[in-house]
């Protein structure tokens, strides 16, 4: 009696029940949403530590563990609130492309402190925009079979992320083609072998309707390159000595790790300036980055968002998840935190999509997924196994199920074919979802205009294309001012 009364609580706050799910569904969802984004405790200390400051310091003094430790604490923290507060299956980490934006752009001019308080500001003034309403609004301004779209492109987008990360496809470097198969246009390496068993493991236990069927081929593939490493000695893809080779392990080299717990260095935690990047760098420019990072962030999160809970499910005849404003106040917040830790704004992961794909309805498997963050804050040396041959083709299975959503678009309807149609390819195609989301909302309001159907849009669209000009003449409007 004693056991069953805390799972119905559970059952109760977490809504399991009622949403189609059970507990073992929402713990196995939450672990494969980690194991799928755990990379980033990884790649986030590497893209921040390859910039130095405007006097030529690097964050954390270069300290790989401190960044690592933060980075994971951070997305631990915002994670479980996630969970708690907004009951549903997303999970936020450190933004990709946000941290090469702060690394590149704002931190060359400016010192670390000062960049990561713009960071902190922008979280902030998102964190308003959800309480009074806009975001909300602009967020059901958007015609619903867009956001279909929207969640369309973001499966391609991350089917390609899969696929570059495994280095299946790769760029040529040279020549007209931008990418190509492999190496050469032939598949060479170990690692490359080891994500094509792994992704053929985990389509047959997929169509086979195994249980669990991303957790174990994400186990069973990391095993395996495991043993490949130890016979075949393939290293890393960039060795110490700065040489590259392109058959190696694009991130983490799978190795049975000598420590298992390691202490967290926690130094970077508020270690920022809100003022000083205005003295440094300027009212104009600081305003630019500002407004650069917002308008990332902002799209990033709706599109993310909706791509989610359609995966799982849970949007309703207009398109939005179940407690949208919940959603967005902790995205907001993430920002903020992700800047406070020096780590970069955090934002909602995609990658969460994994964890849906295994079945994850509810909060309950964002609180797992935050929980072994914070665990990884201690067992970092046991994380960074897990290479990411093994882990992206999951990502790949994904992007086929979020692909599925492409038949709710009326492809007859001009007005909002040619506008999903950009938008879903120009997110792979240029590597963002604010591209793609900026591209299609543009487009929308383009073609309405042109067939004299203006009054048609929502004004708040009027608005936000009027905000996706700016933002992509922001270097050309930079480059005028400076």
């Amino acid at each position: 009696m004693q056991t069953t009364r805390p799972r119905a609580a559970i059952d109760g706050y977490f809504k399991i029940s009622q949403r189609g799910s059970t507990v073992a569904r929402e713990v196995r969802g939450g672990i494969v949403t980690f194991l799928t984004m755990a990379y980033i405790i990884v790649l986030n200390p590497i893209i921040l530590l390859q910039g130095e400051d405007k006097y030529g310091d690097l964050l954390a003094g270069g300290d790989f563990a401190a960044i690592s430790a933060a980075t994971a604490l951070v997305a631990g923290v915002v994670t479980l609130l996630m969970g708690v507060v907004a009951n549903f299956p997303l999970a936020l980490a450190t933004g990709l492309g946000l941290n090469a934006f702060v690394t590149f752009s704002i931190a060359s001019q400016m010192t670390w402190a000062d960049a990561m308080g713009l960071v902190v500001i922008e979280g902030l003034v998102i964190l308003v925009l959800v309480l009074t309403g806009f975001r909300e609004a602009v967020f059901n301004a958007v015609p619903a079979q867009l956001k279909v779209a929207i969640s369309v492109g973001i499966g391609l987008f991350i089917a390609l992320i899969g696929l570059v990360d495994a280095g299946f496809v790769r760029r040529t470097g040279a020549g007209p083609v931008p990418v190509e198969l492999g190496t050469g246009g032939q598949l060479q390496g170990w690692p490359v072998l080891v994500f094509v068993i792994g992704l053929a493991l985990v389509l047959g236990l997929y169509v086979a309707r195994v249980r669990g069927a991303i957790l174990i081929a994400i186990v069973l593939t990391t095993a395996l390159a495991i043993v490949v490493e130890k016979l075949a000695k393939v290293g890393p893809t960039f060795t110490d000595s700065g040489e590259v080779n392109p058959s190696g392990w694009n991130l983490n080299v799978p190795a049975i790790p000598t420590d298992v717990v390691a202490w967290p260095d926690l130094q970077l935690i508020g270690d920022f300036s809100l003022l000083g990047s205005w003295e440094n760098a300027g009212v104009v420019t600081v305003f630019l980055f500002i407004f650069t990072l917002l308008l990332a962030d902002f799209f990033d999160t709706l599109g993310t968002m909706t791509a989610i809970g359609a995966e799982a499910g849970l949007l309703d005849e207009d398109g939005n998840p179940p407690h949208t404003r919940r959603i967005l106040v902790v995205d907001s917040l993430a920002a903020v935190a992700g800047g406070a830790a020096s780590v970069s704004s955090n934002t909602s992961y995609i990658e969460s999509a994994s964890g849906v794909a295994e079945g994850a309805r509810t909060g309950l498997a964002s609180v797992v997924t935050g929980l072994l963050f914070l665990l990884a804050t201690f067992l970092a040396p046991l994380v960074t196994v897990i290479p990411n041959e093994a882990a992206v083709p999951a990502l790949v299975l994904v992007g086929f199920l979020m692909m599925q959503q492409v038949k709710g678009i009326d492809w007859d309807d001009l007005e909002i074919g040619i506008p999903a149609f950009l938008t879903i390819v120009l997110m792979p195609f240029t590597y963002s979802i604010s591209v793609g989301i900026g591209a299609g909302f543009l487009s929308y309001v383009f073609i309405k205009l042109v067939r004299r159907k203006a009054g048609d849009v929502h004004p708040l669209m009027w608005g936000v294309a009027v905000l996706f000009v700016l933002y992509f003449a922001i270097a050309p409007v930079t480059d005028w001012i400076g």
